[in-house]
């Protein structure tokens, strides 16, 4: 079991014992959704990256992501943003595609980012040594509903486990 008693005492609250953010509990925990791609009306996959929506652009009064480079909570420059995914229900930027400096991609969902007009996307919820650990898609350029379940999970648990001092209490 990932989770133990904090106390001794009946009804105390569950510490993780392992890694929190990758076995999927406490803050980092992930409803386990269907893995099957979310359509839209007539059948497309939902979500998908600009580079295959020819038809499709970002707003022109909008910064482009593309290009720039991402900062992870610690400061650490983690890779490049190399695509933009839209909901293509709601037409709008979900995900960055980001191409790590270490190698590979992972995603990055959009309400963990504040992208900067300097050139710089910000992420504060992990920092550098947790980028490589995202969950990865089965399929390049597509996305389950539980593969976005445990990627939004990872992040937000960053918010709480990414370092120590963020699970203290605040008084």
């Amino acid at each position: 079991m990932t989770l133990e008693p904090s106390r001794a005492h009946p009804g105390a609250s569950l510490s993780p014992t392992g890694d929190p953010m990758k076995d999927g509990v406490g803050a980092a925990a992930w409803a386990d959704r269907e893995d099957r791609y979310d359509l839209t009306v007539d059948g497309r996959p939902r979500f998908q990256p600009l580079s295959e929506l020819p038809e499709y652009h970002l707003e022109r009064r909008d910064p482009d992501p593309r290009g720039m480079t991402v900062e992870a909570g610690d400061g650490v420059e983690v890779g490049t943003v190399t695509d933009v995914w839209v909901d293509l229900a709601e037409p709008q930027p979900r995900y960055l595609t980001v191409e790590l400096n270490g190698g590979g991609t992972v995603l990055l969902p959009m309400g963990f980012v504040r992208v900067k007009r300097s050139g710089t996307v910000k992420v504060r919820a992990i920092f550098g040594h947790h980028f490589p650990d995202v969950p990865k898609l089965r399929v390049p350029n597509r996305i389950t509903l539980l593969e976005e379940d445990k990627i939004v999970a990872y992040y937000a648990g960053g918010y709480r486990y990414a370092e120590p001092s963020r699970n203290e209490s605040l008084i």
